[in-house]
């Protein structure tokens, strides 16, 4: 046997592990509990007033995709099984220079495909993102690499300066219990309004289905309600400088009276814009609570 021969048989087996070992590895990602629930999103329906409807709307894309798809590669089979060159076939088939009903077709039905996710998602989205006369407003305020929280809830102005978080020394995590905690009362509506203190941040709540960017001297708004109690992490999800994967949050949704009682042991008053970095002052030191500037 020629090497060429040899060359390709080793080829063809290498191929085939490795497909193999990627197969194999794919299968046991399902096992594992971040993918416990496949391709469906890994939260409750509850976890606020608003998940419901956004796993809707990943679910029924998801659907309409696939049959989208299923069909689209079924035309494609079958116009390759149709149309191909039979043994008695001579020359070349005969050349059309257009079809106007099928360029029609596959122009309209693409058209009609992206008005009817538009509006879908639309509706969900103007929904989400309704104003609501919340109960609660928290200002959340980012900052290089850490949060703010400004509390607003009956009259009462409290806040929560974090510090940054650092990972161990080998790189592992272990801060979880020192991170940034922002106390949300379950079963009443939140504002959550924010801000940046320094560049582009993004709050984000896996749990909560929820993204937003934080965009400095722009202030944008979440509204949800809180609906079921626990802990979710969260997270900046804009590459925000050198620190951004410690820039790291817990959320605790709790009963109203634990949640007065963690607003009580929080400072009064607002740390605001006050502290926000300035553009001609990037590199000062605000003295007063003894903080570099860009937040306490």
């Amino acid at each position: 046997m020629s090497s060429q021969y040899r060359t390709g048989s080793r080829g063809s087996a290498k191929a085939k592990v490795i497909a193999l070992v990627g197969a194999g590895a794919l299968l046991l990602t399902g096992c594992t509990a971040e993918a416990k629930r496949g391709w469906l999103p890994n939260v409750e329906r509850d976890t606020t007033n608003h998940t419901g409807a956004i796993q809707d709307l990943w679910v029924h894309s998801w659907i309409a995709v696939i049959i989208i798809g299923v069909m689209t590669w079924g035309l494609m089979l079958w116009c390759v099984v149709a149309y191909r060159r039979r043994k008695t076939d001579t020359g070349y088939p005969r050349q059309l220079s257009y079809n106007l009903p099928l360029e029609i077709f596959y122009t309209a039905i693409p058209l009609v495909l992206v008005l009817v996710f538009f509006s879908f998602n639309n509706t969900v989205e103007k929904s989400i993102n309704a104003p609501v006369d919340s109960e609660v407003v928290v200002d959340v305020r980012a900052k290089q690499w850490s949060w703010d929280f400004n509390y607003n809830y009956e009259g009462q102005k409290k806040y929560f300066a974090g510090e940054q978080a650092h990972l161990n020394t080998d790189g592992s995590a272990g801060v979880e219990e020192t991170l940034p905690t922002l106390y949300l009362p379950a079963g009443k509506s939140v504002t959550l309004e924010l801000n940046s203190r320094d560049v582009i941040h993004s709050f984000w709540v896996p749990a909560f289905l929820q993204k937003l960017d934080m965009i400095p001297g722009k202030t944008n708004y979440i509204y949800l309600t809180p609906q079921v109690e626990g802990t979710y992490a969260g997270k900046c999800a804009e590459l925000c400088g050198e620190y951004h994967s410690e820039m790291l949050f817990n959320v605790e949704v709790v009963n109203d009276a634990e949640f007065k009682a963690q607003l009580a042991k929080m400072e009064d008053g607002h740390i605001g814009e006050e502290y926000d970095r300035q553009p001609n002052k990037v590199n000062s030191v605000v003295v007063e609570h003894g903080h570099e500037e860009g937040g306490k």
